[in-house]
């Protein structure tokens, strides 16, 4: 029996029309850094990670290979076209890794999209995982929280201590992840409606444990998104 290991399967499948830009969300440079190297610099530096696979966007995985080269991700090992939807992407790593993951290896999904990851969260991540089979990062809600009753009013609120908000990274072991998306593509279960793995794992029937979060796991979607980023980047330095 070898050695568990822990792989982060980074998803950088998108094109991002929201933020503006010519370029996919992932590969704007921030301060003269690709945002996708925010990220992997995170998990290179994480004791906790193995190793990585990025799921990028088809027609930037030579110039994804140049940026790590040039910023010493030694880390990455995979980069693996994406599908049309986060879902197929993820399938589409987790089929890349069929002969390099073990069944309890643990596999970390993250969005190539959450460059303030802070290595408490993936650690809490993994942790999570290894005692309970899967570990998804997570907040508690702050704001209120009321059900639409058509598009202006409402007549009912949602308590906020049932409620939760996951981010990424989220872990799992490598086997029932890989089994649960085999099933859900070739039955077509919990894949359209699904967002992510979290999502369709709850539409199988799984539990799933949450790990710790941080308001500061930001995602970048819309411009003002990057302005943030770009504010806790000198708040940071600073």
């Amino acid at each position: 029996m070898g050695i568990e290991m822990n792989t982060a399967i980074i998803i950088a499948a998108g094109v991002g029309h929201r933020t503006g830009q010519h370029v996919p969300k992932q590969f704007i440079n921030v301060f003269d850094k690709p945002i996708i190297i925010y990220i992997l610099e995170k998990f290179q530096n994480s004791k906790k990670i193995d190793a990585i696979e990025v799921v990028c966007l088809k027609g930037w995985e030579d110039i994804l290979a140049a940026y790590a080269l040039q910023y010493g991700i030694a880390k990455l090992k995979w980069i693996t076209a994406g599908g049309s939807s986060s879902q197929e992407s993820i399938y589409f790593g987790l089929k890349n890794l069929e002969n390099e993951c073990s069944e309890n290896d643990i596999v970390i999904i993250h969005d190539g999209i959450r460059p303030m990851v802070e290595h408490e969260i993936i650690d809490s991540c993994i942790e999570v995982c290894n005692k309970y089979g899967n570990g998804i990062t997570a907040l508690p809600v702050y704001e209120q929280i009321f059900r639409i009753d058509g598009e202006i009013s409402s007549k009912e609120y949602i308590p906020r201590d049932c409620l939760k908000i996951l981010q990424t990274p989220q872990a799992y072991k490598y086997g029932e992840l890989m089994n649960a998306y085999e099933m859900a593509f070739h039955n077509n279960i919990g894949i359209q409606s699904s967002a992510y793995a979290n999502t369709m794992m709850v539409e199988l029937g799984k539990t799933l444990y949450f790990s710790r979060g941080s308001t500061k796991n930001i995602k970048i979607t819309t411009k003002d998104d990057i302005e943030i980023f770009k504010a806790m980047l000198r708040q940071k330095n600073d």
